[in-house]
C-alpha cells in the first residue's frame, strides 16, 4: 500500500484525513511537527511528503527526502515562498501548492475587515463597553456605494473581492502586472498601482510575494494614497514595509489598516501565546496598535478552504507518486 506522511497537521484535519486516506485507500500518517532537519527521518520509508508551514525549509532537506526515494512535497498553501525551487528541482523533487482553496472565504473576509474600519465597528464597541452610546462624529461612517476601491492583485481572489464591491455600488478600479481581459467588466485597470492608489478610499492587496513587490507598500507609496484611505492586506506580510505603515498612520497619510498577514508571523501563527512574552517589537506593536485590525492569518479560515487545504495537496501527492508529475506544481 502507498503511503503519505504528513507534516503540520492540527487536530481539526484529522478527520479530513482519514476519509482522504479510506477513499483513496492510501495509507497516510501525520504529525503535528514541522518538516524540519530533525525530524525528517519521521518521512523516512514513505512515498510522498506535504506540509504546512509558513518558515523557509532548510535547504538539507531536499537531498535527504531525494535519499528517501521521495519526488515530491507538497504544500498545504497557496504561498510557496518558503520552498527554494531551484534546490528542490536540481534533486528531483516537484513542489506542488494548492492556487485555489476558497477564494471566496479571503475575499469575504477582505471586505468584511475593511467594512469594520469604515464602520468604525471596534471603536463603537470600546464605547458601548464604556456605556457611552452617544453618536458623535468619530463613529460616524461613510456609504461603500460613494466609495472608490483599489484592488492592487486582480485575480481569483482580487476578481471576487471586485464582485462583491460592486454589489455594494462602490467604484472599483484596479492594478494588475497582468490584467485579464475576462475582468475588465469588473474594475477599471489603471496603468500603475501608484494611480490606482492615489483615487481609492479603500486600497485591498490580493497579489502573491515577490522579489518585485518586496515591501512595496512603503512610506513612499503610502504618501500618494488618498486623505482618509484605508488598507486592506489579506495577501503576503512581505508586501508591507510594517514599520513604515506605523508611520504613515502616525502622520496621517492614511486612517486605518486591516492586516492579516505579517512577514513576522511564523513563530507566532498559529501558536498559543498566552503567557508568553512577544519578543519582536513590531509584531509587538501591530496587535496593539489602534489603528490597525490585526488577524493571525485568518482570512483564508472556513470549512471549505480546511477541507480544499487537505485534500487538493493529498490528491496532487498521489498524482506524482503515480504518474510522476500534478497539474499544481509550481517549479
Amino acid at each position: 500500500m502507498l503511503k503519505i506522511m504528513l507534516f503540520g497537521v492540527r487536530d481539526e484535519e484529522i478527520p479530513i484525513i482519514k476519509a482522504w486516506s479510506t477513499r483513496n485507500e492510501v495509507q497516510v500518517d501525520y504529525t503535528e511537527l514541522n518538516l524540519t532537519p530533525e525530524t525528517i527521518q519521521m518521512a523516512k520509508g514513505y512515498d510522498g511528503v506535504t506540509i504546512s508551514q509558513v518558515a523557509d525549509l532548510d535547504v538539507s532537506l531536499y537531498p535527504t527526502l531525494a535519499s528517501y526515494g521521495i519526488k515530491q512535497i507538497a504544500q498545504r498553501s497557496a504561498g510557496f515562498e518558503m520552498h527554494d525551487l531551484t534546490s528542490a528541482t536540481e534533486n528531483g523533487l516537484i513542489i506542488s501548492n494548492v492556487p485555489s482553496y476558497s477564494p471566496e472565504s479571503i475575499a469575504e473576509y477582505a471586505v468584511t475587515a475593511a467594512l469594520n474600519l469604515v464602520r468604525k465597528t471596534d471603536l463603537i464597541r470600546e464605547k458601548v463597553a464604556e456605556q457611552d452610546f452617544r453618536w458623535m462624529p468619530a463613529i460616524r461612517a461613510r456609504v461603500v456605494k460613494e466609495m472608490t476601491v483599489a484592488i492592487i492583485g486582480v485575480g481569483r481572489i482580487g476578481s471576487r473581492v471586485a464582485n462583491i464591491y460592486r454589489g455594494f455600488g462602490a467604484n472599483v478600479v484596479a492594478y494588475d502586472i497582468a490584467p485579464r481581459e475576462e475582468f475588465e467588466s469588473l474594475v477599471a485597470y489603471q496603468e500603475s498601482a501608484e494611480a490606482a492608489i492615489s483615487q481609492a478610499d479603500i486600497v485591498t492587496i490580493h497579489m502573491p510575494a515577490t522579489d518585485v513587490n518586496y515591501h512595496q507598500f512603503s512610506l513612499d507609496l503610502f504618501k500618494q494614497f488618498k486623505s482618509g484611505a484605508i488598507l486592506v492586506n489579506t495577501a503576503r506580510g512581505p508586501i508591507v514595509h510594517t514599520e513604515d505603515l506605523f508611520q504613515a498612520l502616525e502622520e496621517g497619510y492614511i486612517a486605518g489598516a486591516a492586516l492579516d498577514v505579517y512577514e513576522g508571523e511564523a513563530p507566532y501563527v498559529p501558536v498559543d501565546w498566552r503567557g508568553r512574552d512577544i519578543t519582536d517589537p513590531v509584531y509587538q506593536q501591530l496587535v496593539k496598535h489602534p489603528q490597525i485590525i490585526y488577524t493571525p492569518h485568518t482570512a483564508y479560515y472556513t470549512d471549505t478552504a480546511v477541507q480544499n487545504l487537505i485534500d487538493i495537496p493529498l490528491d496532487a501527492t498521489l498524482s506524482v507518486i503515480q504518474t510522476g508529475d500534478t497539474d499544481v506544481r509550481v517549479n
